[in-house]
C-alpha cells in the first residue's frame, strides 16, 4: 500500500462505503507543515491517514506523537459527518485554535451516512419537523396511513414518504443506532401502538408527543403489559425542550432541538449561562450600564 495512487484509491473506496452506510471513517490530510528542523522531522504536505470508527487506520502521517494525536482527535469526531481544520504543535499536542507559526495544519473530513429521522405522523407538526430535520442534516422518512397526508409533494425535502399501516411498517423498518423516531400521529392510540413496536429497538432516540396525563397513561399501559422499566424510561415524553412552544412550528423546533442536544451532548441551558460573557464584560461593576 506504499504506492500513493493505490493508497488514495483504497481511501476513496472506504469513504464511498461509509457514505453508503458502512463504518464511518475520518480522513486526515496535512495541508500545512513547518520547515524541517532538528526539533521536528520532515512532514509531507498532502499525506493522508484514514481512521476507522474501530480505531484501525490506513495510510500514515509519519507516525509518532503527531499521528497519535490525530487518531485520537478523529475518534472524538466520529461518527457525525463534518469537516474541521485544526492545528498541532511540533510535539503533537492538539490545539484546535493555536496559531503557532510552527504548527502542522490538519484537515479532517468525517465520512458517514447521515443519521435518520423517522417521523411517524404526517400532520402539522410532522410536516414542519420533516423540513427542520432535513435542514439539520438528517435523512428524513415520514410515515402515515392517510394518502392525503402521506403525499411526497407535502414533503419535498424528505428522502422517503411511506403510506401504510403504522404497526406493520414499523415492524419491518430498518431501525439502527442512528435512527431517531418521533411519534406525532393524529391520536394517542396510534402513538401507543407505534411505541410498542419501537420502544425496544436500538434507536438513538424515541420520543412521543402528548400531554403529561396522556403520555403517563400510555407508559403505564406498557409497564402493566410487562415492558421492562428501563426500556419504558428511555422514551422522551412529553417530547421536546421546554421553550413554551404552542404552534406546530414551535413544537417541531423544540423536538429537533432536543434531538440535537442529545446528539451533541448539550445541556439545553441558555448559551448566555453556558458562556457567561456578561460576568467578564462587567467585571468590577456593580450593575451593567444602562442601555
Amino acid at each position: 500500500m506504499e504506492d500513493t495512487g493505490q493508497l488514495k484509491a483504497a481511501i476513496a473506496r472506504e469513504v464511498l462505503a461509509a457514505l453508503a452506510g458502512g463504518m464511518p471513517v475520518a480522513v486526515a490530510t496535512i495541508i500545512q507543515a513547518p520547515v524541517p528542523s532538528p526539533a521536528i522531522a520532515p512532514i509531507l504536505l498532502g499525506a493522508k491517514l484514514l481512521v476507522r470508527a474501530d480505531g484501525s487506520t490506513l495510510g500514515s502521517l509519519g507516525g509518532g506523537s503527531l499521528e497519535e494525536a490525530v487518531v485520537d482527535y478523529c475518534l472524538e469526531l466520529l461518527p457525525r459527518p463534518q469537516t474541521i481544520t485544526f492545528r498541532l504543535d511540533s510535539q503533537g499536542a492538539a490545539f484546535k485554535q493555536a496559531m503557532e507559526r510552527q504548527a502542522v495544519e490538519i484537515l479532517v473530513e468525517v465520512a458517514a451516512s447521515p443519521p435518520s429521522l423517522l417521523v411517524v405522523g404526517a400532520g402539522h407538526v410532522g410536516r414542519v419537523l420533516a423540513q427542520l430535520g432535513s435542514l439539520c442534516g438528517f435523512r428524513v422518512v415520514v410515515l402515515d396511513d392517510r394518502p392525503e397526508y402521506a403525499d411526497p409533494e407535502r414533503f419535498p425535502l424528505a428522502s422517503q414518504v411511506l403510506c401504510d399501516d403504522f404497526v406493520s411498517t414499523l415492524r419491518s423498518f430498518p431501525i439502527t443506532a442512528d435512527t431517531h423516531i418521533v411519534l406525532v400521529t393524529r391520536g394517542h392510540k396510534h402513538d401507543e401502538a407505534s411505541l410498542r413496536v419501537v420502544v425496544g429497538s436500538p434507536a438513538a432516540y424515541v420520543g412521543m408527543i402528548g400531554s403529561r396525563r396522556r403520555v403517563t397513561t400510555v407508559l403505564q399501559h406498557l409497564l402493566a403489559d410487562g415492558y421492562p422499566r428501563e426500556t419504558v424510561e428511555r422514551v422522551r415524553t412529553p417530547i421536546g425542550l421546554d421553550i413554551g412552544a404552542e404552534t406546530p412550528a414551535e413544537i417541531a423546533v423544540s423536538i429537533i432541538a432536543e434531538i440535537i442536544m442529545l446528539q451533541r451532548g448539550g445541556t439545553g441551558a441558555p448559551m448566555s449561562q453556558v458562556v457567561d460573557v456578561r460576568r467578564h464584560l462587567f467585571a468590577g461593576r456593580q450593575t451593567p450600564p444602562s442601555p
